[in-house]
């Protein structure tokens, strides 16, 4: 068995910018990142277009993205939550770049913004036609530099190991205490206990509301 503080299943943007976030506020905590493939294989690894985030200030703004994205969405979008990304983006492509992800640039010598369908002004950041590609690429990298995290893998999550098989389990005092796991190149199965469990693992579509509620449980 593997005892850690924080575990996440998928080796994606999401998993990877989370184990970083954590690893260095908390770096007396360990984090350990399960894979079902090798480090970089991921759905962000396969994503081309890039990044819509508002960089030109004199010719787009916040609220221009918020309309040009709850138009695309045409009605399927919880505004609150378009106008959060959007305002945060700046931010987290700060981020990006601070960990050494690589955006083209454009011959004025700034980053070359693109125009995608759905965007009423140029504000897609890109790198080429492998932006998810670069992105996990500066994201494994950074994540590798951090000494309190550690990788599996070719390991494959099983099963959530929870309380819902008790006799007196209520659903509001569900809780998750880690996961059984498949060592795909040995064939053994392990089990890693979590203070934490992070299902980063994509596939958030075909889930279920008990499987929705399960994506990030902690034991205390």
């Amino acid at each position: 068995m593997i005892v850690t503080d924080y575990l996440v299943i998928g080796s994606g943007i999401s998993g990877l910018t989370y184990s970083a976030k954590i690893a260095e506020k908390f770096p007396d905590k360990t984090i350990t990142i399960i894979t079902k493939a090798i480090e970089e294989e991921s759905n962000t690894k396969y994503a081309q277009g890039g990044v819509a985030v508002v960089l030109d200030s004199e010719k787009d703004s916040f609220n221009k993205h918020i309309q040009d994205t709850l138009k695309a969405g045409d009605g399927l979008c919880e505004e609150d939550i378009v106008e959060l990304v959007i305002k945060e983006g700046p931010k987290r492509l700060k981020e990006l770049m601070q960990w050494g992800a690589n955006f083209d640039i454009g011959d004025s010598g700034n980053l070359d913004l693109g125009k995608e369908g759905g965007h009423s002004e140029s504000r897609v950041v890109h790198h080429k036609d492998i932006t998810g590609y670069e992105i996990e690429r500066a994201l494994l990298h950074r994540v590798c530099q951090l000494p309190n995290i550690t990788i599996l893998p070719h390991h494959f999550a099983i099963d959530l190991i929870t309380n819902h098989h008790l006799n007196n389990f209520k659903p509001e005092t569900l809780l998750c205490f880690g996961v059984y796991v498949l060592n795909q190149k040995t064939g053994h199965i392990f089990t890693i206990k979590a203070n934490s469990t992070l299902l980063a693992s994509g596939g958030i579509g075909y889930m279920d509301i008990l499987q929705i509620l399960l994506l990030q449980l902690e034991t205390g």
